[in-house]
C-alpha cells in the first residue's frame, strides 16, 4: 500500500468511524470495533480466565456479590430501556464471579457484563453500600462500553503509527527512531491515558447513579475511595496514570453526589 493510500485510510477511519453515545453522560465515543465481536471475544476470555484462577466457594461472599450485582445490573437495564436503547440489552449477559484471592484488592469487568470481584476487596468495602460502589463502578464500565472504546483507540493509534512509519522511511534510521518514539509518547499521553482517566471518572459517575437507583446509598463512595487512595502508596503523576488522582476523584464524586442522591431518594430505600 502506498503512503498516500495509507494516509487516506487513516483519514477515512477518522471520518467514517462508528460513533456511539455513552448512556447517561451523552459523550460521543469511538466505536471501530462492533460490540457483538467484543462480547464474543470477552465470553471466551472470561471462560479462559475462570480456568486459571480459584473461584470462591464461600456462600456468603457469592451471595453478597450476586445480590448487589443483580440489583445494579437491573438498574443499568432500566436505564437502557428508559433511553430507548432496549435493543442494546442483547449485548449483556450479566455474570458476577468471586475469585478467591485475599491478596488482590481489585475488581474488573469484561464486555457483555462479565464482572469479577476478588475476595481481597470485600473487607476493604466495610459494608454492602461500599461494595455496591465497587460493583456499580464495574457495571458502569460495561454499560459505557469502555473496553470497546479503548480497543478502538489502540487500533487507530496503531494505524497512525503505520502511516508515520511509511512516511519517514526515507529518513535516517536515528531520525526514524526518535520520530516514532515521539509519536508513541504523544498517542499514549495525548489519547490513551487521558481516555483511561475519562473512563474511570465516567464509571464513577454512572456507577453512583446505578447503585443509587438500585437502593444503595451513594454517599458510601467517599469513604470507600478515600480508603482505596490511602492504600495506593506511591503513584505516578496523574497525567501519567490511567486512574484519576485520589483527591481529584473524591472532588468529582462529591460534585456528582446531588444527582445520585436524587435517584437514591426516588428509590424509596
Amino acid at each position: 500500500m502506498s503512503i498516500r493510500a495509507l494516509l487516506a485510510l487513516v483519514a477515512v477511519s477518522f471520518l467514517s468511524v462508528g460513533c456511539a453515545t455513552v448512556p447517561m453522560t451523552g459523550r460521543s465515543q469511538l466505536a471501530l470495533v462492533p460490540e457483538a465481536d467484543m462480547v464474543t471475544a470477552a465470553s471466551q476470555n472470561y471462560e479462559d480466565f475462570l480456568g486459571s484462577v480459584t473461584v470462591s466457594t464461600d456462600p456468603a461472599a457469592n451471595s453478597l456479590v450476586s445480590r448487589i450485582g443483580e440489583r445494579v445490573a437491573a438498574s443499568a437495564e432500566k436505564f437502557l430501556i428508559d433511553l430507548d436503547m432496549a435493543a442494546d440489552l442483547r449485548f449483556y449477559d450479566w455474570r458476577f464471579t468471586v475469585v478467591d484471592d485475599d491478596e488482590t484488592v481489585n475488581a474488573f469487568c469484561m464486555p457483555g457484563g462479565k464482572i469479577v470481584v476478588y475476595t481481597g476487596i470485600i473487607p476493604v468495602a466495610e459494608n454492602e453500600n461500599q461494595l455496591a460502589v465497587v460493583i456499580g463502578h464495574e457495571v458502569a464500565h460495561a454499560l459505557a462500553r469502555h473496553s470497546s472504546e479503548r480497543m478502538s483507540q489502540i487500533l487507530l493509534a496503531e494505524l497512525g503509527g503505520m502511516a508515520l512509519s511509511r512516511a519517514i522511511q526515507e529518513k535516517p534510521r536515528e531520525t526514524q527512531g526518535w520520530m516514532m518514539l515521539a509519536y508513541g509518547m504523544g498517542a499514549q499521553l495525548g489519547v490513551i491515558l487521558p481516555y483511561s482517566r475519562t473512563h474511570e471518572k465516567e464509571a464513577d459517575r454512572i456507577g453512583l447513579i446505578l447503585m443509587a437507583q438500585a437502593g444503595y446509598d451513594p454517599r458510601a463512595a467517599v469513604p470507600f475511595w478515600t480508603r482505596m487512595g490511602e492504600m495506593g502508596g506511591a503513584r505516578p503523576p496523574e497525567f501519567l496514570s490511567t486512574h484519576p488522582e485520589p483527591s481529584s476523584r473524591i472532588e468529582e464524586i462529591n460534585g456528582h453526589m446531588p444527582e445520585a442522591l436524587r435517584y437514591y431518594e426516588a428509590s424509596g430505600k
